[in-house]
């Protein structure tokens, strides 16, 4: 009985493993059968299913599907395509089967993380408060004459209030 390595620990498989995980990465949206993925990397459809789950963690029928949800929540956040469309572009060939897999893998409906995404860029709440502090700053010319102000009381030795005094009328 000879002594196989674990794939994490066999340079050689481990390295025919990625060629096929890099091919599902670059063509998620293509089907991937595990016989196709097997022949990819030179091993047997057997052999391909155990030590790609043993390497990666997880079967390759369930790494590709999570890259397709990951690439279909993108697609839904960034653009305006429409579901039906993004459905197909990330390899689905049912847009019931997308819209089913997708909510039991996120718990959001594609159209709902859709709409929530949407609301969100409308809440300033959600916004970073570095952001909003960026978007309040002044201008640069009003920056610029307040900082040469300020260097300049200090030169000669006056106390400037930071904010502006109200007249008296």
């Amino acid at each position: 009985m000879s002594h196989q390595l674990p794939p994490s620990q066999d340079p050689e498989l481990l390295r025919r493993l990625l060629r096929a995980k890099d091919r599902m990465d670059a063509a998620s949206h293509e089907a991937w059968p595990v016989e196709r993925l097997a022949r990819v990397s030179g091993v047997s459809e057997a052999h391909f299913a155990r030590s790609f789950k043993q390497a990666f963690g997880t079967p390759p029928h369930r790494y590709l599907l999570t890259r397709r949800i990951e690439r279909a929540t993108a697609l839904l956040r960034e653009t305006e395509l429409p579901i039906t469309e993004i459905a197909f572009q990330t390899g689905w060939e049912s847009l019931g089967t997308f819209g089913r897999t997708f909510r039991d893998v996120t718990g959001d409906s594609p159209s709902a993380l859709r709409a929530r995404t949407r609301a969100a860029a409308q809440d300033p709440g959600r916004v970073p408060a570095c952001v909003l502090s960026a978007a309040h700053r002044p201008d640069l010319a009003t920056a610029v004459s307040e900082k040469r102000r300020l260097e300049a009381a200090a030169i000669n030795g006056t106390h400037i209030n930071r904010s502006p005094k109200k007249e008296a009328p």
